[in-house]
């Protein structure tokens, strides 16, 4: 196949960035230009969700085609080996591409290529590789290209928390040094660079990969102030919401619940709208050096985030339950060939459709034995399946273009939610008269899915709480 009948494809990817959070989708709030420009040329799915809301299990679909039972990550746990034989990046390259990723991985080990062709590696701050027992070269300070060239700007060793910023945390505050030094602009100016010295004799695949709008919420000041004068509109607050809980959890930095202080919530909506707008700035210099390198018109893009973030939704924050501010996320296709611009799709997508996805868009033929089935096309999903691991937090999902079911492992609580008429999840239809023949189907196809399972959720009849539940299933390696 000739390369010049192949387009360019950049995948702009983000990290815990709600599926409602741009301006073309209605949210009332956070603005975002140049991603609503991107959905005007092309098309946004409105049913986008991840099947396993964190980090790793997320980004393993992505990587893989595979729904979270295949891969084997049904809940968070890092330095667990990544070795599959099919990947995006790898399909790619034996396509013809030349293949590059900026930004996060989050796989193991850190320098884990997962097909591309080279990497250049920032993947926020993980706990799990900046312990002491951690061998030299597998420590993040020395394995993450941003650390390293962020000391040789400053001079001295320095890191994403020396603002006092936690990781995971609802506390928000500006970025303390040049914007050019943030994280954001790094991914970009990378990015950038890879247009300058890739191979132009080869169509290439670049994966600009975002760490924020995840924590620690540090947009440079211009971005805060954006919000900073804005009254809010409301935080979702379900009938059902567990108020309890957030004051005896809400003066904890790393609370999955947020802050019981109205304004610490309030900072925390800013900060993280913040980091959004700019993102959405520098994704526009990267759309800016696409046209000035001339290869913007043959280049397809498309733009996802791992999972969403609760954001004080129903007293919650950060990710892993089953709410739609965890496991709805953005996802839209722009400037592809045959898709009417400002077009929206209701199907029911997943990230492990982003594989097959791209391969189409190569040219090439998806790989055999993928659950994802490509965007460019109706998927036809009746309804997708999630779950995430997670003691008391730990739940699955059936969840379709009009409602969802979840139920959560460890208490056997079950939870119903009219997404149709209910799009904030304000009511717990669970004990409802009206709702219970939809309820047990649901559920039905619930224990259907979870049949056969290691774990022992159901017995084919019905569901069983109190089993013990795994983040990885038992064909993976155990964690080194």
């Amino acid at each position: 196949m000739k390369n010049e009948n192949r387009p360019n494809i950049l995948l702009l990817m983000t990290d815990q960035m709600r599926g409602d959070c741009m301006g073309i989708a209605g949210h009332p709030d956070v603005k975002t230009p140049y991603l609503d420009h991107l959905a005007a040329n092309g098309l946004r799915f409105d049913n986008a969700y991840t099947a396993c809301p964190s980090c790793v299990p997320a980004r393993c679909a992505l990587h893989t085609g595979l729904k979270p039972e295949h891969h084997g990550r049904v809940g968070y746990q890092d330095r667990v080996a990544w070795n599959y034989p099919v990947t995006m990046a790898g399909e790619l390259a034996k396509a013809g591409y030349y293949t590059q990723c900026v930004g996060k991985m989050h796989v193991h080990p850190l320098r884990n290529l997962m097909g591309f062709h080279h990497i250049e590696l920032h993947d926020g701050y993980l706990h799990a590789y900046r312990n002491a027992t951690i061998p030299y070269m597998e420590n993040q300070k020395i394995a993450d290209d941003y650390f390293y060239w962020l000391k040789t700007q400053l001079g001295i060793n320095r890191d994403v928390t020396d603002n006092g910023l936690e990781c995971n945390s609802f506390t928000a505050r500006p970025w303390m040094y040049e914007e050019r030094l943030h994280p954001t602009n790094w991914v970009t100016d990378r990015s950038i660079d890879f247009l300058r010295r890739r191979d132009r004799s080869m169509p290439f695949f670049l994966m600009a990969s975002y760490l924020r709008p995840h924590p620690p919420l540090d947009a440079p000041e211009c971005f805060f102030e954006l919000y900073r004068n804005k009254e809010l509109s409301p935080i979702p607050i379900g009938d059902w919401a567990d108020r309890e809980r957030l004051e005896r959890a809400g003066r904890l930095i790393d609370a999955d619940t947020g802050s019981c202080d109205p304004e610490l919530m309030h900072q925390a909506r800013i900060g993280y709208y913040a980091c959004i707008s700019h993102l959405d700035n520098q994704i526009g210099r990267l759309l800016d050096a696409l046209k000035d390198d001339g290869s913007y018109s043959n280049t397809v893009i498309l733009f996802a985030s791992d999972h969403g973030e609760l954001l004080g939704d129903h007293h919650t924050f950060r990710k892993i339950r089953p709410y739609q501010g965890s496991i709805r996320i953005p996802l839209l296709i722009s400037n592809a060939p045959g898709i009417k611009p400002n077009s929206v799709s209701h199907e029911l997508a997943e990230l492990r459709d982003i594989l097959p996805t791209l391969t189409e868009l190569a040219g090439a033929e998806p790989p055999k034995g993928i659950d994802g089935l490509s965007l460019l096309h109706d998927t036809g999903r009746e309804y997708l399946h999630g779950e995430h691991s997670g003691e008391a937090l730990g739940n699955q999902y059936i969840v379709t273009k009009t409602d969802k079911y979840c139920w959560f492992m460890q208490s056997g609580r079950e939870q119903y939610f009219r997404l149709d008429r209910d799009p904030q999840e304000l009511h717990d239809a669970i004990l409802d008269p009206d709702c219970q023949e939809r309820i047990a189907h649901l559920r039905k196809l619930l224990i259907q899915e979870l049949n056969g399972r290691e774990e022992g959720y159901t017995d084919g009849v019905r569901l069983i709480s109190g089993r013990t539940q795994r983040s990885c299933l038992s064909f993976l390696p155990a964690a080194d």
